[in-house]
């Protein structure tokens, strides 16, 4: 790509080229199997393999030749395209091997014998890149002898080592040994800890600038990239490069190569983004029933009673998520957050259920977590798996499974406030970044779920004594009920678990439900006894209530209201559901009968055949 701005190499190679002339070995680990963002010639960047950009800045810094070595191949050299092979061949024959077609088979034991032939030869410098060098130890507390030969040989003549000058310039060069690692821990320490003539550099994940300057030439391969103006593609670049941050550069040529095979043109990349992503290729948000969601403040409000003001917040949520009005999807953040609070029984699990009916045409498709099972320090490791080494590791987190099976979604955490505080630093993630590392060091995306979190939170407070006393009563007005439990939780974010900042990602969608009033409990009350028997006559069984038995079990169940909805199911099961299954047990009731409740106390319940 051309770029207005200059090219700088990646801190890593500039760190190497810096400590060439100093150290005789280095040891490379992290970032080691991806591309790298290399300026082929003036202005012009492209991701090229580790190894063929670590080759070209060795060979650009002065060494004659640069030589490889892996498990499965041996040793060969490294040379540039059109570079005599003949040439290739003499240096290997030169180290004492055997080359056929330009590579030498050699196992770790040769390894060892080869290093000092390298490390002491004459003439031009030459440069010994160990790939995949993790693999050459099974066990690094527990060396095998040919293990701890080699690294020995290693040890002593990174110190025997000495640098020559080489070049019109007399540069000083050592015959350089590098070692290519997955992480600094993989080689033994003793060859690695307090030596002053090895040098650790670790090679980074590629950060904004590097993506960014491969990003445009990825995307003139794009359909309407090569015609794109550079407005447009100034646009898709951006959304390249903001999408596809903590990823690596093969992951962004991935994409790019997702977009030809499925015809994504430039200016919906971030179309392929969320492809390769999530690892589908549709998306249930677009194909949301438009003309569903405008008609469902009444689908809602026939399940969850009497909380208009939540109601009608939680769609504004939903629409905001299905337009994309005013959240940025850089980040990867969720497409929506809601934090459900309020009193027990008053309908919060309800609306989270309900939504995810509403969204995706079935309520068991919502993801729930009761977070009282999580309240033990080390109970994170439930939701995204056990680190290595530990038991259940190969199995994987509850969580980061469940969103990698189904990305869109609405995901649950009831009861959020029993979580231990160490819980909550994960949803900081989640929140912050909508990704989180699962215990196998997989990134699990969370850009395409709806998180809901419900809590008790506000309903009670502690007293100057210490003691829990009621934050909020029935009889208080609604205003004061949302301005007390907000109050209270801010409190607690903010003073008991010292955790301002979840309570800043989530702003402004903490949504207080009212108590159930005595005008919702009647129609919760009619709802539920409808329902009750509406079961009984998909069984053939007719059973009527008279009105004095109606306003009879109405008085009992709407006695009490602190339980809200569940409490007045409690209830009816307690005088009517309970009893009326017992009568019509010992009266041996039949399909095609039909009985009438004439009386009912809180003693007894007298059933008649109508």
């Amino acid at each position: 790509m051309s770029s207005t701005a200059a090219f700088q190499k990646p801190r890593w190679l500039r760190d190497l080229l810096r400590f060439l002339p100093l150290k005789s070995q280095f040891v490379l680990s992290g970032n080691v199997g991806d591309l790298q963002a290399s300026e082929v010639s003036p202005g012009v960047v492209t991701p090229q393999a580790f190894l063929v950009h670590l080759r070209d800045a060795l060979l650009d810094a002065g060494y004659g030749q640069v030589v490889a070595w892996d498990p499965r191949a041996g040793f060969r050299v490294l040379a540039r395209p059109g570079a005599d092979a003949a040439d290739g061949e003499v240096l290997l024959r030169e180290l004492g091997l055997t080359p056929v077609e330009g590579a030498a088979v050699a196992g770790p034991d040769l390894l060892g014998e080869t290093l000092p032939r390298l490390v002491d030869r004459n003439g031009d410098p030459v440069a010994l890149v160990v790939d995949f060098a993790s693999r050459l130890v099974v066990r690094n507390e527990g060396l095998s002898a040919a293990e701890h030969r080699l690294f020995t040989q290693a040890l002593v003549l990174s110190h025997q080592a000495r640098a020559r000058p080489a070049g019109e310039t007399r540069k000083p060069f050592f015959n350089t040994v590098l070692w290519i690692v997955d992480k600094e821990g993989d080689l033994p320490d003793w060859l690695l800890v307090d030596n002053p003539r090895l040098r650790h550099i670790p090679v980074s994940k590629p950060d904004l600038p590097a993506r960014r300057a491969i990003a445009a030439s990825l995307l003139r391969g794009l359909e309407g990239g090569r015609d794109a103006d550079a407005e447009a593609l100034q646009q898709a670049t951006d959304a390249f490069v903001d999408g596809t941050e903590g990823l690596l550069l093969l992951d962004l040529n991935a994409i790019a190569q997702l977009a030809r095979v499925e015809g994504v043109p430039m200016a919906r990349i971030g179309d392929a983004v969320r492809r390769y992503k999530v690892g589908v290729t549709e998306d249930p948000w677009l194909k949301i029933d438009r003309g569903r969601i405008r008609e469902a403040d009444g689908f809602i409000q026939r399940r969850v009673k009497g909380q208009t003001h939540a109601v009608t917040h939680m769609l504004d949520l939903v629409k905001r998520a299905m337009t994309g009005v005013g959240a940025s999807r850089k980040g990867n953040r969720p497409r929506g957050v809601a934090f459900l609070a309020g009193p027990t029984g008053v309908g919060k699990t309800e609306l989270a259920k309900t939504v995810t009916s509403l969204l995706f045409g079935d309520e068991s498709a919502y993801i729930r977590f009761d977070m009282s099972e999580f309240s033990a320090e080390h109970s994170d490791q439930r939701l995204i798996g056990a680190p290595p080494g530990y038991v259940g590791y190969d199995v994987g987190g509850e969580l980061t499974n469940a969103i990698r099976e189904k990305p869109f979604s609405v995901v649950l955490f009831d009861e959020i406030e029993k979580a231990h505080p160490r819980i909550l630093d994960k949803f900081l993630q989640i929140l912050d970044d909508g990704v989180l590392t699962s215990g196998r060091g997989d990134r699990v995306y969370f850009s395409e779920a709806l998180i809901v979190f419900t809590s008790n939170l506000g309903i009670y407070r502690s007293d100057e004594t210490g003691a829990r006393v009621a934050n909020v009563l029935p009889s208080d007005p609604f205003e004061d009920v949302q301005r007390k439990v907000g109050s209270e939780i801010e409190r607690h974010f903010k003073l008991v678990l010292n955790r301002p900042e979840i309570l800043n990602r989530i702003g402004e969608n903490i949504i207080v439900f009212d108590f159930i009033r005595e005008d919702v409990a009647a129609q919760i009350f009619e709802q539920m006894v409808d329902a009750t028997l509406g079961d009984l006559r998909e069984q053939q069984l007719e059973v009527s209530l008279a009105a004095p038995a109606r306003d009879a079990l109405r008085a009992l169940c709407l006695a009490d209201l602190s339980n809200g909805g569940r409490g007045i199911r409690n209830q009816l099961e307690a005088y009517l559901i309970n009893p009326l299954a017992r009568a019509l047990f010992d009266q041996d009731a039949q399909p095609g009968q039909r009985f009438a409740i004439a009386e009912l106390s809180p003693e007894d319940l007298r059933l008649v055949a109508a």
